[in-house]
This record gives C-alpha cells, structure tokens and sequence, in this order.
C-alpha cells in the first residue's frame, strides 16, 4: 500500500485509490508476509516466535509455495519471480536456494526464473564500508567521524579501518532526517523519521497531517496505511485476526525474536544462483543512506564478475535519465534516480518500466 500495490490509502485513512504504476500491471503478485508473526500472519506454536531465523523463514515460505501452487495449479507452470528490497535481500536468495536445491530433489518442482532485489543487504562487511562512505560524500558525516570510521578496498577485500563507527556507547547519527530516503521531507506530525515502526498510541492513529513528499510521494502515508489496517471492519473483510492496541497491526512486528547473527553474506548463494543460470536483477534508489547504492556496488564488485555491458544511462521514456546500468555475466545492476530505500514508493514510473524490462528478459532501455 506504500510502493508496488494496486491500492493507496487516502489521507481520511478509511478510503483507497488506484495505484497507476502498480507492479500487477506486468505480472500476478502475490504478497507473502513472513517469517510467521509479521503482519496479520500468525503461529500457532508461540515458541516459533522465540525461535525465527533466516532457515526458517525461507522453508516456510518454501512450504508455503508449494502449498499454494497445489491449491491453485493453473499456476504451476508459470514462469516464478521472487521480488523484495532491504533485508529480503538475504530472504531472497535463501529462499530461491531452496527452491533449488528442492527442485532437483522433488517431483513437484516451482518454476523459478530469476530474482529482483532492490537496496537489499549482500555481504556486511562491503555494505557497513559503503554505507560510511556514503554517509560522508553525501555531506552527512564529519571528516573526524570519517576518519575513525571509514574503509579500505584492495583488490576487492574490504576491511574496517577503526571499530569506532560501530562500536561506540553512542552510534553515530546524521540527526533528524529519514536516512530511508536523505532527500525527503519528514512527516510534520511525526517528524521522527522512524515513527511509523513504533508501537502506537490511538491518538497517534488519527494524527497524522497530509502533506505534500519528495515526487508526489506522501510521508504521512505510512500513517494512513496504519489506521486504516486497524480499522476493525478492514481487517474482517482481510479475514485477518482482529487487533487491539497495544499489539495492532504494525509496519515492524513487536512479537518476534530474530536470531540470525551469524548469517553476515549471501555472496556464496549469488555463485549458486548464477550457475543455476537465474536470471538476477540488483537494483539501487540512489538517494537511501540506510543501505546506499555504494554497499551495493561494492558488494558486487566482490563477486568479480565479468562486465558484458559497461555502465550506460538508462531512460523511462521522458528526457531525464532513470538511473543506469550495468550489465555483468549473470547479473544486471540498475540504479534509480531520485528514488529512495523504498524504490517504488519514490521512483513509482521508473520502478515499473525496470520491472518490465527485467521480466521480459530485456536490457533496460538506453
């Protein structure tokens, strides 16, 4: 309801409007909440909740898909793309490794033709440096801060200088701006750029004032999406469980322990997916400080992988360039330009044109 969806909520947070660049335009989407607990999905065995880490997170899902396709089999044969931003870009690729390690193993086989992962975690060592170093060329860090804290890159080997940045009694912060999206203007009534991952007071349901975003993007939407899932008449028509406050429906899940310290790469995962021959799309809005466009260009830049195309200007059918790509042997980097964490919520248009194209089995337009 904030990026890809066909539907917004409306600033009286009880009404919905259509989503033009919406991604069901070019493919059946389906939305999966997980791990269990995340959203309106539930467990029934609340250890489950002490207990998700990223293994189980992608076999269920994994049970989930095939469970799915059996309940719907006019799907069964159509070509799967798994899609997701953030830390889905760990979700992402376990998951389609255990598509594929299953897939050699079962009758019943899931179709899976390639990923899509925008501004999501690869490797932590390669995106901590990028983030420092995005942080102080963006004029969001001090040279004193940078110096403690940046990195070193030789030969594709990256190392921390100083622990300082990470280690500190007090983790370092740029202030008050939303650090999802450095450039966009904060919600006036409530400015803290993380308040929509906060557990909710009523009052602070209904408060929320419209204002106008970074490109027609609302930063109050996240408040209306909010009320209106809280809505008890919506979440009987979702067939949802019905929530009260304090534990309403929220952006973060107040419920689960996540446990997955030791996971710190997917670069391994990435080799498999490349061999298995899927097709990968790693995408970047350029203006996210949170995991920025140097995280992940280094974190490819680890892989040394082999450029088939060297970077180019890609457009979206106007005479402002929408980013631009790089074409390596089995894997496409695209930027996206103005667009924030969220991709599609900054970027709709541009968002929706990288998705065709990639669906297509195209390269993006120059």
């Amino acid at each position: 309801m904030l990026e890809l969806g066909p539907f917004r909520v409306q600033p009286d947070n009880a009404t919905l409007s259509s989503n033009p660049y919406a991604w069901n335009q070019v493919a059946n989407t389906l939305f999966l909440e997980s791990p269990a607990g995340v959203g309106f999905s539930y467990s029934n065995t609340t250890s489950d909740y002490d207990n998700a880490n990223d293994e189980n997170t992608a076999r269920d899902a994994y049970i989930f898909l095939l469970n799915w396709l059996e309940r719907f089999p006019q799907y069964k044969n159509r070509e799967f793309y798994i899609a997701g931003e953030s830390y889905a870009g760990f979700y992402i690729p376990e998951l389609a490794d255990t598509i594929l390690k299953n897939n050699n193993s079962r009758t019943s086989i899931i179709n899976l033709k390639g990923v899509m992962i925008g501004n999501g975690i690869i490797n932590y060592e390669t995106d901590g440096c990028g983030m420092v170093d995005y942080l102080w060329s963006h004029a969001l860090m001090s040279d004193e801060d940078y110096a403690y804290s940046r990195c070193i890159a030789s030969n594709s080997s990256y190392q921390t200088q100083s622990h300082k940045f990470y280690s500190q009694s007090e983790p370092y912060s740029p202030g008050l701006i939303n650090i999802y999206n450095i450039y966009a203007p904060l919600c006036p009534s409530h400015p803290d750029p993380i308040w929509r991952f906060s557990t909710f007071t009523s009052s602070a349901l209904t408060d929320a004032t419209p204002t106008n975003g970074l490109d027609g993007f609302d930063p109050c939407s996240p408040g209306y999406v909010l009320t209106y899932l809280n809505t008890p008449k919506v979440q009987s028509a979702l067939h949802a469980n019905i929530t009260s406050l304090p534990y309403a429906w929220s952006e973060c899940s107040n419920v689960l322990t996540y446990n997955d310290i030791n996971v710190t790469t997917m670069l391994p995962i990435y080799q498999r997916m490349m061999a298995a021959g899927l097709r990968i799309l790693v995408y970047s809005g350029d203006i996210d400080g949170k995991v920025p466009v140097t995280s992940t260009r280094y974190s490819i830049n680890a892989l040394n992988l082999p450029i088939e195309k060297a970077c180019y200007p890609w457009m979206d059918g106007d005479i402002d360039v929408a980013g631009y790509s790089v074409i390596y042997k089995g894997l496409i980097f695209a930027t996206v330009r103005g667009a924030g964490h969220e991709v599609p919520s900054y970027q709709p248009s541009r968002a929706l044109t990288m998705t065709k194209y990639f669906l297509a089995g195209k390269p993006l337009p120059s």
